[in-house]
């Protein structure tokens, strides 16, 4: 085999390297491999940029798996990946508008008064608010594709269920039994983040949250057919149908290669990553598998240390904000349309007798087409977000996005007509889907392999006590006073964009933490006569 020269990018990796300090001062080496004598060159490589298909094989004699990920880079596997992660997040996202159409039909079908028809929402969120550090911890002891799995049957089994419940206290206890199990849909963010090169994981978990804007828009729509013909009960079977699918399509999900390795379950992790690498048409790393240090799995005591004290409590109080808020927009939204605007819900609370507080008006067909509207403004919301948040960063693209729902909460204020109330919610809506969706993305950048189900789960967890409250601010505070529920959401709102300032750690730009004991300078470098000036990565430190 005649001797030739091939171009060979290595890792540059934070912990211990084989090269000695002679080594890398010169920045010449010459490595024979299986007769070929490779001389190594510096490639310059943009921030972020993936590695080259024409660059061979890593050399080193250690890789992980982040390394891998990156040099197999984004491709079929990955988009295979987010339409089944997709359907969990539209499956999550139709459960949640259901109960914005359901309220208002089970108060006039069963004259109930406005607490229950608060309390049938909290309870799904306090089935959720109690189930997320479990799934969390599940995911993190047995597996992201076992808890996943597990979350996504159960709110199968019992959604299905509620549709045949015969009374208000079955589907009450129905209903948080839903709750419960759709408080582990959101790992489905961690497993798909886990399998993501840093330069997409972004764009890719944004894009997963058009999805969410799908299962919104595809209920309202549902509901505008099925709800004047069927009823409620055919609603609820049809809108189990993603998470159906999901359950159907399950068998082809891979486990973590992140978690395997953390097991301890090398050979796993490494077959895993083979079969990406084959159905991406890509290379894998040479050499053997390694995890930078062995360490407990997701302690809650590890999201309070003083490296991320202060970035979890923070974190818990911008998705407690988010949650409390953008609920509290869709269940305000149906009653705002149903009075025509703020102004007409003031005049009109005044002059209902308290006798009268069983009235109730069914959901017209304009109503569903409004709400329509507003929901359909997620999609410009992810657009949005997704354009500013590698421009900005993750803490001022939820800063901002609190700072304009607020502004449109205040805007409520003034007496308008029917189409200015529509476009405030349009506005409102898109950027608190937006905050929600930059907290989806900021939290499994910051959190290291070890505690990232717990992280996203706990915030979730907090998320689900913001949605807890909101409906009896939404509906039964607004029944008191509308001025006073509208200055509750705009002042959180405005508390949150300080909160996302404060946050110590921006995660632009840097990859998933393997450990919370090493730093997270995984960006790939040409070894040449510069390596040694190059400076080490400061991003896990706080800032």
């Amino acid at each position: 085999m005649g001797s030739r020269d091939l171009r060979v990018v290595k890792f540059r990796r934070t912990g211990e390297s084989a090269w000695s300090e002679d080594d890398l001062a010169s920045g010449e080496h010459d490595v024979q491999i299986e007769g070929v004598r490779v001389g190594l060159e510096a490639v310059e490589l943009d921030d972020g940029a993936a590695v080259p298909k024409e660059f061979a094989n890593p050399t080193d004699d250690t890789f992980m798996v982040e390394d891998a990920v990156e040099a197999i880079g984004f491709g079929r596997f990955q988009w295979k990946l987010s339409v089944l992660t997709g359907l969990a997040w539209m499956a999550d996202a139709m459960e949640m508008m259901i109960l914005s159409i359901l309220a208002p039909q089970l108060h006039c079908e069963w004259r109930l008064p406005s607490w229950q028809v608060a309390l049938l929402t909290s309870v799904v969120f306090i089935g959720m608010m109690s189930s997320s550090t479990l799934w969390g911890n599940i995911s993190d002891q047995y597996g992201r594709k076992t808890g996943l799995k597990i979350s996504v049957l159960w709110t199968l089994y019992y959604g299905v269920l509620s549709a045949f419940a015969p009374v208000y206290s079955w589907i009450l206890v129905l209903r948080g039994l839903v709750g419960f199990g759709i408080g582990g849909v959101p790992q489905s963010v961690t497993l798909y983040a886990e399998f993501l090169p840093m330069k997409a994981r972004a764009k890719c978990i944004l894009l997963i949250e058009v999805f969410w804007a799908i299962g919104t828009v595809f209920e309202v729509l549902l509901a505008l057919f099925v709800m004047p013909s069927l009823g409620w009960r055919w609603l609820l079977m049809l809108s189990a149908v993603p998470l159906l699918l999901f359950a159907v399509l399950c068998f082809w999900l891979p486990e973590s290669a992140r978690y395997d390795v953390l097991s301890g379950n090398q050979e796993k992790a490494i077959a895993t990553l083979k079969r990406i690498a084959m159905e991406n048409g890509a290379p894998m790393p040479l050499g053997k598998l390694v995890i930078s240090r062995q360490e407990d799995r997701g302690k809650m005591r590890d999201l309070f240390t003083p490296h991320f004290r202060w970035t979890t409590l923070l974190l818990w109080f911008i998705w407690f904000s988010n949650a409390f808020s953008y609920y509290g927009l869709v269940l305000l939204t149906t009653e705002l349309f149903q009075a025509g605007d703020v102004c007409s819900i003031s005049s009109r609370k005044k002059t209902v007798e308290a006798k009268c507080s069983l009235a109730c008006e069914y959901l017209s067909k304009e109503d569903y087409l409004d709400l329509l509207w507003t929901t359909l403004s997620e999609f410009p919301g992810v657009l949005v977000t997704l354009w500013v948040i590698d421009r900005l960063g993750r803490k001022k693209t939820m800063a901002l996005c609190f700072v304009i729902f607020s502004l449109c909460s205040l805007l409520l204020f003034i007496c308008i007509g029917r189409n200015m109330l529509t476009l405030l919610l349009f506005i409102a809506r898109a950027f608190i889907s937006g905050g929600f969706q930059a907290a989806y993305v900021y939290t499994p950048e910051v959190y290291p392999t070890a505690t990232r189900a717990l992280g996203l789960g706990t915030c979730s967890g907090m998320a689900r006590v913001g949605a807890l409250i909101t409906p009896f601010i939404a509906q039964v505070m607004l029944e008191s006073s509308v001025y006073l529920t509208l200055a509750v959401y705009s002042g959180c709102c405005l508390l949150a964009a300080v909160a996302s300032c404060f946050l110590p750690i921006e995660t632009k730009g840097r990859g998933l933490q393997e450990s919370s004991h090493r730093e997270w300078g995984q960006e790939m470098v040409g070894r040449g006569t510069n390596s040694k000036s190059v400076p080490r990565s400061n991003s896990g430190s706080q800032e």
